[in-house]
């Protein structure tokens, strides 16, 4: 069954980096014919898109996460990276000079842990038309700022929208299917009520899978990586009560509708 995605990942991680041949080499044998690695600024941009030109399975979405959000999360040691601020329109030419390279704009959003921050909804705001203007889907982090997301969402003509680990009510999760976007389930659903949900009450057709690695792993004291997506998959087949062949077909299918 090479018919497995995993849409969201993050393989420029330090975590991963050193050990990428074997995480490739393992998720090409659980099946995998995709696997999104997404930048988040100008750095990552630049990994994914050498980590997409290495391997064959792995796809480059480019984007620019929460700023100050990022910075916290750097600060605290979460995601080691240079976080220094960057000329966003200058990040912007890269992404569409390298518009040909990438499957999405993606990871992008809004993250108000911190509070409210006029500059992230500006950044978001850019996002959300670039991906208009190059034709592309956007993969959208949402924490603390569900609503936000959504109502800046409903402005855009785009409607390959992919809400990436969404952990907002349940109304906004209805919202969302009846625009027609698309919801991802976490490998981590094997232990979260939230996107067994999520797996529950958004149609098939509308469902991505994801590890979110080297975050969310189904395992515990184990690092996430792409192969275990396949916990998603078959979460979503016993939710469902579908054969595992037909829940990989169907997501399949809303691969091709949106990276295509």
């Amino acid at each position: 069954m090479n018919l497995l995605v995993d849409v969201h990942s993050h393989l420029d991680h330090h975590l991963l980096t050193n050990k990428i041949d074997e995480i490739i080499h393992r998720a090409r044998n659980a099946g995998l014919r995709h696997v999104i690695t997404n930048g988040i600024n100008p750095e990552t941009n630049r990994k994914c898109l050498e980590l997409s030109k290495k391997y064959g399975i792995v796809k480059c979405g480019m984007g620019i996460y929460p700023r100050n959000a990022l910075k916290k999360e750097t600060e605290s040691g979460e995601y080691p990276l240079n976080a220094e601020d960057f000329d966003v329109g200058e990040e912007i030419e890269f992404i569409r000079k390298n518009k040909n390279n990438i499957v999405a704009i993606s990871e992008v959003g809004l993250d108000f842990v911190h509070g409210e921050n006029r500059q992230q909804i500006g950044d978001f705001e850019k996002m959300i038309r670039l991906a208009e203007e190059l034709k592309k889907p956007i993969v959208v982090h949402s924490r603390k700022a569900e609503q936000k997301c959504v109502e800046m969402l409903e402005s855009s003509k785009n409607k390959k929208i992919v809400m990436h680990c969404f952990s907002g009510k349940k109304s906004i999760v209805k919202r969302i299917a009846d625009n027609g976007w698309f919801l991802t389930v976490p490998a981590i659903v094997v232990k979260s009520q939230q996107f067994q949900d999520i797996a529950k009450n958004v149609p098939i057709s509308q469902l991505f899978c994801e590890t979110d690695s080297p975050y969310l792993s189904p395992y515990k004291e184990q690092m996430n990586e792409p192969a275990f997506v396949i916990e998603s998959y078959s979460k979503i087949a016993e939710i469902k009560g579908m054969d595992m062949h037909e829940v990989a077909n169907n997501i399949y299918m809303n691969w091709q509708k949106v990276f295509e």
